[in-house]
């Protein structure tokens, strides 16, 4: 689905207790959405200080999370257009080698529509349970989404870091987008946003007031390609983020069972 040039996509999280997200990756290209966004979460600590961003109790959905990259496959499989991506995938907690894998598969198994959204998070016991140093985790997020280019993009790579360090290695596949899949950074601190400079486009937080978006956009500039992320479908809203040019936005789906999801998903068709 596209206003002018702008994208419109649906975000959320996958779990086992909403709707299928294969019955609704086929449910939004048959509505003709644009892109079917995934968040990330590999565990959720029983014992955590790290407060919720969004105050209050964490939600379920954070610790119920499937694995983006098994969903996406499935969702390539029952799809043509749909583009699949990321919002966010935690990199400062993953192998970059096993990442660049999984992200080249689903670009050759999709046909080139993976989309690679990272963030450096913010819970600090679940980076700590990976080995992460949540002190460090911006310069390792750097590094390893570093390396995962280079992996994608020489046909011998190798990276020497202070974080990452292997010497020359044979990866394939190879995306089939070139020079490899889009990456945008989530967030909308200064240092995601220079981030987003350094690695190809940007993926804030939403605001939620139609003259808040034109000040939002401004502080990446018009070089990089922006994706608003969890954008409420209000017609405003949406028409402010098309007037300030940014390539897509995405509504958040909530958990929802299959008859209330699609239920959902036919009203923002209607209102756009």
């Amino acid at each position: 689905m596209t206003i002018g040039t702008t994208k419109i996509g649906v975000q959320t999280f996958a779990t086992d207790e909403s709707i299928h997200p294969v019955k609704l990756a086929t449910a939004l290209e048959e509505r003709g959405f644009a892109s079917f966004f995934l968040a990330e979460h590999s565990h959720i600590p029983a014992d955590r200080s790290s407060p919720y961003p969004l105050g209050g109790e964490l939600p379920r959905e954070y610790y119920r999370t499937l694995d983006p990259f098994a969903v996406l496959s499935a969702a390539a499989a029952v799809t043509e257009r749909l583009l699949l991506g990321t919002s966010v995938v935690l990199l400062m907690q993953r192998d970059p080698i096993h990442t660049a894998k999984e992200v080249a598969s689903l670009d050759y198994l999709s046909g080139g529509r993976a989309i690679f959204g990272i963030g450096a998070g913010w819970n600090r016991e679940e980076m700590r349970n990976h080995g992460t140093d949540p002190r460090t985790r911006g310069a390792l997020l750097d590094e390893r989404m570093a390396a995962v280019i280079e992996i994608w993009t020489k046909e011998k790579a190798e990276y020497h870091g202070t974080y990452v360090d292997f010497d020359p290695i044979f990866a394939w596949p190879k995306p089939i987008q070139r020079p490899h899949p889009p990456v945008y950074v989530g967030g909308n601190s200064p240092a995601a946003i220079a981030r987003a400079h350094r690695f190809g486009g940007w993926m804030p937080n939403c605001v939620v007031k139609p003259e808040l978006v034109a000040e939002q956009i401004a502080q990446i500039g018009s070089d990089v390609p922006v994706i608003a992320n969890a954008v409420p479908p209000q017609r405003d809203l949406v028409e402010a983020y098309r007037e300030a040019g940014v390539e897509g936005i995405t509504f958040h789906l909530p958990q929802l069972q299959e008859a209330d999801a699609l239920r959902t998903l036919d009203e923002w068709a209607k209102l756009l």
